[in-house]
């Protein structure tokens, strides 16, 4: 097929254009569908509102359920972006949120009513008969001559994701009631036809995931020989020849015979400058990326209307989110800006670390683990780490040659492999890219995948949605 006419493969839009792979043909012969936004169809597909396709949250626990009743809860939260329940939690009815209401049985899809975009939509083959799910979601159980993998495969596809998120309502969290959800259409063709469909997309996006999956245990290896790297430069230096002594210090061990180690409250003083007027560049701080700009990252949470009296910090000050240090979210500032009223900023004195030194520092495990250690709170998610508690921690203290030697090599070698890093990321966004188009353009008839489900009619005819179980 030549990629380059104008058949209704190559009219997919953005991702799905480049994205699309070349060997799959289009059908025979199209038809306008009526929908603007669904374009045109196969000529012997149908057009149907979803609410004449499937029952729609059919079943929910009502008050008179015994308080005693355990029950396995998925929130939104617990379903990622590729359909997968990645866990419940188990609970007593009196003890469940009030959003806990949602009964699920084998061959239902999920969709989450609010922020769509994100794609907690999946597909429930065989749950456990104990499963309820939130009221954020839509339960959606098939009538018959739909078969339950094609009707997740519909909801899954970029174009009903789009048409959700257009008839969606609200700003921050964006969300979509159940009636005019079940206006929406869907696209139906015979039912053997939308099984060899399904069949497809589950062999070849389970080939996918497997390939996302490799990459992703290239980047936990990598990001491992990254901390292994630093911790190492940090805590005992760049010579492994040298004399060693214990340092007094738990999480320290052996340092370095001619370093030294001091509490913080003699290394640091909290600055506490507020902003008049909230125009400074808002800044973040991760336990991945230390202190960024927020206007460079995918934040999805609602942002203050005013940043007045938020706090001020300058280059090479020290910035600790509070609430979650525990996780090692610090680092030190690469530029002025403001952040958090909630987090603290700690400036260096009288040139005796090198803030570049400390920005590799204070990120390792050990040094996340003291952190953790002197945090206040009943609960490890409550933790937070106040500033009496931080100026008790003890921190290594080479020569400023020595900070600056390490400085620089950890600069250099970090950069190599965060570049390969960023590489694999790349090639999983492509992966992920593909995929999404993929399931677009087979469940929208942009490509005929008939032909290839011929050699596999018996699996076919066995095909059950794939194993999306939850455990």
């Amino acid at each position: 097929m030549d990629c380059g006419t104008t058949s209704p493969v190559t009219r997919l839009r953005g991702a799905e254009t480049a994205a699309m792979p070349c060997r799959f043909k289009p059908y025979p012969a199209y038809k306008d569908s009526g929908v603007e936004w669904l374009g045109e169809i196969p000529t012997h597909w149908e057009v149907r509102p979803l609410k004449y396709c499937c029952g729609m949250n059919s079943e929910t626990l009502n008050e008179e359920t015994s308080p005693d009743y355990e029950l396995r809860y998925v929130d939104i939260s617990n379903v990622d972006s590729t359909g997968n329940v990645l866990g419940t939690e188990e609970l007593r009815f009196e003890n469940a949120p009030s959003r806990a209401r949602r009964k699920v049985r084998s061959g239902d899809t999920i969709i989450s009513t609010v922020r769509t975009y994100l794609k907690a939509i999946a597909y429930l083959n065989d749950p456990p008969d104990n499963l309820i799910v939130s009221t954020g979601f839509a339960v959606l159980r098939p009538h018959s001559g739909l078969h339950p993998p094609f009707l997740w495969r519909i909801v899954q596809s970029e174009q009903f994701v789009q048409a959700v998120q257009a008839y969606s309502e609200g700003v921050g969290y964006p969300a979509i009631n159940p009636s005019q959800l079940g206006r929406l259409v869907v696209w139906i063709p015979k039912v053997d036809e939308q099984r060899a469909i399904a069949a497809f997309l589950d062999r070849a996006t389970q080939k996918i995931d497997a390939l996302v999956d490799k990459k992703e245990r290239l980047i936990k290896l990598l990001q491992e020989k990254r901390a292994a790297l630093i911790t190492q430069a940090v805590t005992k230096g760049l010579d492994p020849t040298v004399p060693m002594k214990d340092s007094g210090v738990e999480w320290l061990g052996k340092i370095p015979a001619n370093w030294k180690i001091n509490r913080n409250k003699v290394l640091f003083r909290e600055i506490d400058r507020r902003s008049l007027e909230g125009e400074e560049e808002l800044l973040t701080v991760s336990h991945i990326t230390g202190v960024t700009k927020r206007s460079a990252k995918e934040v999805y949470m609602i942002e203050a209307e005013s940043h007045e009296g938020y706090k001020l910090c300058e280059r090479d000050d020290l910035v600790i989110n509070t609430m979650w240090a525990w996780m090692g979210a610090l680092g030190i500032a690469g530029e002025p800006g403001m952040v958090s009223p909630s987090y603290n900023v700690y400036r260096l004195k009288d040139g005796v670390l090198l803030p570049r030194y400390y920005d590799h520092l204070c990120r390792v495990p050990p040094h996340v683990s003291e952190l953790t250690r002197f945090s206040k709170g009943v609960w490890k998610s409550r933790l937070r780490l106040y500033p009496e508690e931080f100026f008790e921690i003890m921190t290594p203290i080479p020569s400023t040659k020595e900070q600056q030697a390490i400085a620089e090599l950890l600069g250099r070698e970090t950069a190599k492999l965060d570049a390969l890093i960023a590489k694999v990321r790349e090639g999983i966004e492509k992966l992920k890219e593909y995929r999404t188009a993929l399931i677009s353009a087979a469940v929208t008839g942009k490509i005929d995948v008939r032909e290839e489900c011929v050699a596999s009619a018996s699996a076919v005819s066995r095909h059950s949605g794939g194993s999306r179980n939850p455990e």
